[in-house]
């Protein structure tokens, strides 16, 4: 009963947490594709006089080119000088020229965030009053086109690539040695290292137009290769290509000297050697695409590279290594098919695989979600629901898998059983021919002591036979000498022999059911792979939320009322509250200036005074604003400390207007903290 059990019990705990898991993600920060969170000139606002500069404020830290940010007047020509800059933390800016008259200017920005993948927008602002003309930037869709087509078929082809390298080898290595001698497997795992290493070159060639121009004709521009070298993603594909001249030596000795050693000690030292080996450049593969995407930037990226890591090493095992099963069904000699004990071994393999699958699968999807909301409201997520979905459909035919790989293994202990007692059977058969054939011997000589007289007829008959048997000899004597028509001959025998244990083994109904369930899965896994690789492009749901908000800032903000707890008539906000620590020496008033406390860039002073109203030196002082009614936020600011008592923050960034909250952490000992908070209308 036990047996029966465990297997079901273990295909729904693998459903239910496929299911489920990513379901846990909850509303925590995380951070992928970059969003534009403030401006200044904010988007829609109407300017007395033109600014001196356009400054950018992103989620999180991008790579800028010289035409990054790029500033049209209403004629669309350019106003923005030299290149753009950072000018604080994510905040970056360009230049304008002097003496702009009135009218509305078109910002268009097209930066690379940390993750690698290029994002793009732009929004208006008018000096003066609004003009009648627009200048028109055209498609802003970064990494479109038929580059961004050819790239995204290039990331396919990676991925690919590196799950039937990966999981081919770890199959033969783990599961089936003899996979080693195997010409179908050797071609295929040969076929994995080629695609790689291909579509690493392709890649490289194709990200300076990718994340720029996107221009056909710039893939071969050799400043913008040069550009892509300096960059993380260039060192990264670069670290691929080194560490596959290490997966090349893997391969020639795991289908060269390895294949060739007897089974013993030496051959098992080897096998750890290669186990070693190989699963270090596997994971230095992984980390080559963990270092530059997703997992290299947001919550927590020295946790989440090192779990991406684990999540691709899980996919290659499993869906590489069930590429190299179905070859081994498909493809094998049939003088040595795969056997039922290799189909066990990667059963317990694939299941363990699964399961560090999705573990690391919840943990990337609370990384990158950040509402539920965001299921069923973003592409991020609603891609995030067909790859769980077609895990659980994987999930259930490897369980029908389970099965045929069962009643294949008791098939072959019938087989190994009923051989055995057939070859009884053999040896008794020619011990009774023995023993027959000394009779006959026995009863032929006492016939010639009796001096029966038939020796003339014998002699005759002998003579016949051996007239016969040497036309027989001289026969064999020419096909001997025949050489051309002995190898004829041995290889229609050998095709026989082929066919007919060919036909013995799709006979077995269970191997032949095995080998269906198998080819599903392939086709299922094909499925998830392409779905894996948009969704490794597509902008995370939290991101795409707070972009969608942002958007709607202009909006909010011109039809808010101005408002706060103390607001002066120049706009200027200030807040005043109270603390304590609860330790020694604790307690005191933090006071919060927030000038002009309106849509876009602010400047922020915070002063900390003991309760007789001297200044306060304390340890560290951080603000955070939260705009819970849109779901924005916490956005953390760090001020400088400028003299005693008094902390200071420049371009400090409001996305849109609303009633925010505004926490300030005072430290006043290593161990004594506290957080206070006020709400204030700003905007």
């Amino acid at each position: 009963m036990t047996r029966t059990i465990t297997p079901r019990l273990r295909t729904l705990v693998l459903l239910f947490l496929a299911v489920t898991g990513a379901l846990l993600a909850g509303a925590g920060p995380a951070s992928a594709h970059a969003a534009l969170t403030g401006s200044d000139p904010a988007q829609g606002v109407v300017v007395p006089k033109a600014p001196d500069q356009v400054s950018l404020t992103f989620s999180e830290n991008v790579s800028l080119n010289d035409n990054s940010i790029r500033v049209l007047d209403p004629e669309g020509k350019r106003v923005d000088l030299a290149k753009p800059n950072n000018l604080t933390g994510t905040t970056y800016g360009v230049q304008l020229k002097s003496g702009l008259g009135k009218g509305t200017y078109t910002v268009a920005w097209q930066v690379v965030s940390a993750d690698s993948h290029p994002v793009a927008g732009a929004y208006t602002f008018s000096v003066g009053a609004p003009s009648r003309t627009v200048a028109s930037v055209g498609d802003q869709d970064a990494g479109g086109g038929i580059v961004g087509w050819l790239y995204g078929f290039g990331r396919y082809m990676s991925y690919a690539g590196y799950i039937v390298l990966v999981g081919g080898a770890a199959f033969v290595l783990a599961c089936w040695q003899r996979g080693s001698g195997v010409q179908a497997l050797q071609r295929l795992v040969v076929g994995g290292w080629l695609t790689l290493t291909a579509a690493t070159l392709w890649l490289l060639l194709l990200r300076g137009s990718y994340t720029t121009s996107g221009s056909f004709g710039d893939i071969f521009d050799l400043n913008l290769l040069g550009q892509v070298l300096q960059t993380k993603t260039g060192a990264a594909l670069v670290s691929r290509l080194l560490l596959l001249a290490a997966a090349a030596l893997f391969i020639a000795v795991l289908f060269g000297a390895y294949d060739k050693r007897e089974e013993g000690a030496e051959k098992r030292d080897l096998t750890f050697g290669l186990a070693i080996g190989g699963t270090v450049v596997a994971a230095g593969l992984a980390a080559s695409w963990a270092m530059a995407e997703h997992a290299s930037t947001g919550l927590q990226p020295d946790i989440a590279m090192p779990v991406d890591v684990i999540h691709l090493l899980a996919v290659a095992t499993w869906l590489g290594g069930l590429t190299a099963l179905l070859f081994a069904l498909y493809r094998t000699p049939a003088d040595i098919p795969v056997d039922s004990t290799a189909v066990h071994r990667f059963s317990r393999v694939a299941f363990g695989s699964v399961v560090a699958l999705v573990a690391t699968g919840i943990y990337q999807s609370w990384r990158q979600l950040g509402s539920w909301s965001a299921f069923t409201d973003t592409a991020y997520g609603q891609l995030l629901l067909v790859k769980i979905a077609l895990v659980a459909l994987l999930v259930g035919i490897a369980s029908i898998s389970r099965r045929w790989t069962g009643r294949l293994a008791d098939t072959a202990v019938t087989e190994a059983v009923t051989e055995t007692e057939e070859s009884a059977g053999e040896v008794t058969d020619a011990e009774e021919e023995k023993e027959t054939v000394k009779a006959s011997a026995a009863t032929k000589e006492a016939s010639v002591k009796s001096g029966v007289s038939s020796a003339s007829a014998a002699s005759d008959v002998s003579g016949g036979s051996g007239a016969k048997g040497s036309g027989k000899d001289a026969s064999a004597d020419d096909d001997s000498e025949d050489p051309e028509r002995a190898a004829q001959l041995a290889r229609q025998q050998a095709a026989k022999d082929a066919a007919r244990q060919k036909r013995l083994r799709d006979a077995d109904p269970n191997r032949f059911g095995l080998r269906r369930s198998v080819l599903a899965e392939a086709g299922v896994a094909v499925a998830l792979l392409a779905v894996t690789t948009v969704l490794t492009q597509t902008e995370p749901g939290r991101t795409e939320q707070d972009a969608k908000a942002t958007a709607s800032a202009a909006s909010s903000s011109s039809s808010s009322s101005s408002s706060s707890a103390s607001n002066s008539s120049s706009g200027a906000l200030t807040l005043d509250m109270s603390f304590d620590t609860g330790g020694k020496d604790g307690k005191g008033v933090v006071r919060v200036d927030l000038d002009p406390a309106v849509v876009g860039t602010n400047e922020m002073h915070v002063y900390v005074q003991r309760p007789n109203g001297r200044a306060f030196d304390i340890p560290e002082v951080k603000v955070a604003f939260t705009l819970a009614a849109k779901k924005i936020g916490p956005l953390p600011v760090t001020p400088d400390h400028v003299t005693t008592g008094h902390w200071a923050a420049n371009g400090v960034q409001i996305p849109m207007a609303g009633d925010w909250q505004i926490a300030v952490t005072v430290r006043t000992s290593d161990i004594d903290q506290v957080t206070v908070s006020k709400n204030a209308q700003i905007g």
